[in-house]
Order: C-alpha cells, then structure tokens, then sequence
C-alpha cells in the first residue's frame, strides 16, 4: 500500500513538474518577445507586489530575470522534493521543499551585497573620469554617459538603465534617481541628489563630484578600520557558533551511538531539539550583534 502510494506521488510530481517546466519555457519566450518590444523604455515607478519584488531581486543581483530559468528551477526544486520524500519520508519531502527556497533567498542576498560593494569600489573611477570629461569641455550629461561607456562590469552593466531611460528623453537626474532607488544605496542617492541639485540650481559640478569623491573615500576607509577594530568579536562569534555543529560532528565521527542513543530516546531527542533551538537562536543573536556594529 505504502510502495503504490509512493509510486502514485512520484507520478503526479513528475506530471506536475513537466507541466510547470513547459508553461515556465512559454512564459520565458513571450517575456523576451516583450523585453524586445519594449527595449530602451522608461523604467521608472514600478509595481511593487510579491512578483516584482522577487524579479527585482534577480536583477539586482545580476541574475536576470527568474521568468527566463522558471521552468528549469521548478523542476529541480520538484525532484528534490522527491528525492526527499524517497529518502526521509514525510520529514525529507518537509526539508527539502522548505530548504531550497531558503538557500536560494540566502545566495541572492549574498550575490547582491558582494555585486553591490563591487559596485561601490568602482564608482568614483567613473565619477573621476567624469570629472575629467567636465573640465575638458563636455556638459554634464555628456561626460556622465561616456564614463558609464568607460567603466567595467558590474557597475557597467548595472548603470546601463540610465543610459536607456536618457536615451529615450527622460532627465539625467530623474534616470540617476531611478537607478539609486532601485539598488538602494546611500552613494547612489547622493550621486543623484548632486545631479538633481546641479540640474536645477547650476553650480560647479566638477567640485560637487569631486567631493562625493572624496566622502566615498573616506567613508570606504572608515568601514575598513571598523572591520578591523571588530575582527576579534565577529571571530569570537564565529567560532561560539561554529563550536556546538563541529561537537556534532565529531561525535557522529568518532562515536555516533553517542548520540544515536540519545536520538533514540523520547526525552534525549527533545534535548538535542532544545539544543538545535538555542543554536539557532544564539547564532540569530550575534549575527544582528554584528550587524548593528
């Protein structure tokens, strides 16, 4: 009964994984076909739901967009799940219809904050060759844009979005503002707000830009001497945190009836989730402890 029941299951999550992979592979050419269409349009003001959200994710992370791999990552996501269900039962096919969204959700923060400070470093190079294409003779817009040609990947490819919103008629400022608001960092921000205030007020945009310059400097050097005046407390976090998940393996190295033994019994198997829980929380706890340094 069990095996037909199995058996059953694994039909229907193949069907469905098949259906949801060939709609994944439709939905993918008809938003290239639109991508195509609409190519260099505005990207000003979008939606916010769950969806735009999670596309606004991917992008940021330089990742594309998630309609153009959807069928491929359901389909895995499907198997894994039953995978699990073979391999653990109930609680395999739990973890790992849970796990795989986790992982994922945690490497797309990791790629954008790694994107984003690679992002950082690269811009007052493009700010200082634009500071230079000021004091040749060219306007402002002008040495913007041509500095965005100049600079490398990723900052290259992230800053193409003002390129296009300029190339079809909207203000240096306002695409300069689209883009900051969109990745969400201060730098940007301030990039654009010295556009907007130039734009509207005039000035010497070349002392304006070599002050931001030298304020991304100076704050790069400060975070660096603050990782390394903090470098003992994160490293006392990582090893506290570490310590307990390296005990576990040991034991299960050297001795796993150890805690098989515990497994095994009612009131050791609430101790080991009590333990698990206190890891988790303890290792939540210095994490925003270092955050918040």
């Amino acid at each position: 009964m069990t095996g037909a029941l199995l058996l059953f299951s694994c039909v229907i999550l193949i069907g469905v994984s098949l259906r949801l992979f060939l709609n994944g592979v439709r939905q993918a050419e008809t938003d290239r076909v639109l991508e195509r269409l609409a190519e260099g349009q505005p990207l000003l003001a979008e939606e916010h739901d769950h969806w735009m959200g999670l596309e606004r994710m991917f992008q940021r992370a330089g990742l594309g967009k998630p309609t153009d791999n959807l069928g491929l990552w359901l389909t895995f996501w499907a198997l894994a799940a039953l995978v699990g269900l073979v391999v653990g039962s109930w609680p395999g096919l739990l973890a790992m219809i849970v796990l795989p969204p986790l992982v994922l959700r945690l490497y797309i923060a990791w790629r954008y904050q790694r994107r984003l400070q690679r992002m950082i470093e690269q811009l007052p190079q493009l700010l200082d060759h634009t500071v230079r294409s000021l004091k040749s003779g060219r306007t402002l817009a002008d040495a913007v844009l041509g500095a965005i040609d100049t600079t490398e990947d990723p900052l290259k490819s992230a800053m193409s979005r003002i390129q296009r919103n300029v190339q079809m008629g909207i203000s240096l400022p306002d695409s300069a503002n689209d883009f900051a608001e969109f990745y969400e960092r201060d730098e940007f921000r301030l990039f654009a707000l010295g556009l907007k205030v130039n734009h509207r007020y005039g000035g010497n945009a070349s002392e304006l830009l070599e002050n931001l310059i030298k304020m991304i400097r100076e704050r790069e050097q400060g975070a660096r001497q603050l990782k390394a005046m903090t470098g003992e407390t994160r490293i006392t976090g990582y090893v506290l945190a570490g310590l307990p998940v390296a005990m576990v393996g040991y034991f299960m190295a050297a001795n796993p009836g150890y805690l098989m033994t515990m497994w095994n019994d009612d009131s050791g198997r609430i101790l080991l989730f009590v333990a698990l829980a206190m890891e988790v929380t303890g290792s939540l706890c210095m994490w925003r402890m270092l955050r918040s340094i």
